[in-house]
């Protein structure tokens, strides 16, 4: 298979990218979040195609993107009122719903089990797709299975080139992260996976949330394996103070990359441990690593949504540069900062 690359700003490629999607074909598209594998959500054999592509096991559900709440009310059997609180508040945008599912949704979009995740993304390229193909569009991010989540066309390309029909190109990912994913089919909400949406914010609208996956059943929301938003090198998260220790225990590999964060108001924070001096140059530097391995350093932004916008793409620059091992200076343990600890949490899992 070919995979074609279009343009979001072209209304001829977006009308392209509809016609590959209406026609049971996969069309990947750029969201706030990340990119997603767009199939028609109410085709099965579209939607297993996402599947194929992925290499994405059958028991990992996928959300489906719809235009606004009516669109959603389609889908499934009940809305709440919490539903429709936080779609007013935070629809379109990158919240998702778990919902007791309609006979509508076909178990493929669910892993089986009787809800499904709905969600009316921001991004203008997105909602132009949704407008052309008037109907739900099932997209998990645009990635090989488990791999690091795509924020870029090329990020896309790299894992799913000549596996998909098309990749629509919208530019960098404005958040770089996933969604929020909140459950609203028991008594109590429960979140189920940090996102680009605070938990504090979804608290102060509906109350107290409960965290996880319920006990029994298939999974409601991607996200909930072990170890997930991964690149393919072996990944270790250490605080600042023994970092040159975690650098350490990797010397054998052939290259180690690092990820820090800056200091407060965009400065390089200084070395520590007695490490060389960093000279920067384009935010990254290379330098000799212990027991002879190379070392390449990256600094992401000191704020949690700057670190967000940017860390799936360093990842990705860490993983094609050629490091076996990585290191990840450990972010700070606040609110703020659920989502990202829990995606390098789950890139260091073995």
């Amino acid at each position: 298979m070919e995979t074609r690359l279009l343009f979001a700003q072209s209304p001829q490629d977006l009308d392209e990218a509809a016609q590959v999607i209406l026609r049971g074909g996969l069309a990947a598209f750029p969201t706030e979040t990340v990119y997603g594998l767009g199939a028609l959500a109410l085709d099965p054999l579209a939607v297993r195609g996402i599947f194929a592509a992925k290499g994405r096991p059958s028991t990992n559900p996928v959300i489906v993107h719809v235009r606004d709440e009516e669109e959603a009310r389609t889908l499934v059997l009940h809305f709440p009122i919490e539903a429709a609180s936080l779609a007013a508040r935070f629809w379109p945008g990158p919240l998702t719903l778990v919902l007791p599912r309609s006979a509508r949704v076909p178990d493929e979009c669910t892993a089986g089990g009787d809800t499904v995740g709905v969600r009316a993304p921001s991004h203008p390229a997105a909602r132009a797709l949704l407008d052309r193909v008037r109907a739900p569009i099932a997209a998990p991010s645009a990635n090989r299975s488990e791999h690091v989540s795509p924020t870029s066309a090329a990020h896309v390309l790299r894992d799913l080139n000549g596996r998909i029909d098309v990749v629509l190109d919208g530019g960098r990912c404005a958040l770089g992260i996933e969604s929020t994913v909140v459950a609203l089919d028991g008594d109590v909400p429960r979140l189920l996976r940090a996102g680009a949406v605070p938990r504090t914010a979804i608290e102060e609208l509906i109350g107290p949330l409960e965290l996880g996956a319920r006990a029994h059943g298939p999974l409601q929301s991607p996200g909930q394996h072990r170890r997930h938003y991964a690149p393919a090198a072996q990944v270790r998260i250490a605080p600042a103070a023994d970092l040159p220790a975690a650098a350490a225990e990797f010397a054998g590999h052939a290259k180690v990359g690092a990820l820090l964060r800056e200091a407060a108001g965009g400065e390089a924070a200084p070395s520590r441990g007695g490490e060389a001096a960093v000279s920067r140059g384009g935010g990254e530097a290379a330098l000799s690593g212990g027991g002879g391995s190379a070392l390449l350093l990256l600094r992401l932004p000191a704020d949690a949504q700057g670190y967000a916008r940017e860390l799936y793409a360093a990842l990705r620059t860490l993983e094609d540069a050629g490091c076996d091992a990585i290191v990840i200076e450990d972010v700070p343990h606040t609110a703020e900062w659920d989502a990202i600890r829990d995606r390098l949490v789950r890139a260091s899992a073995r």
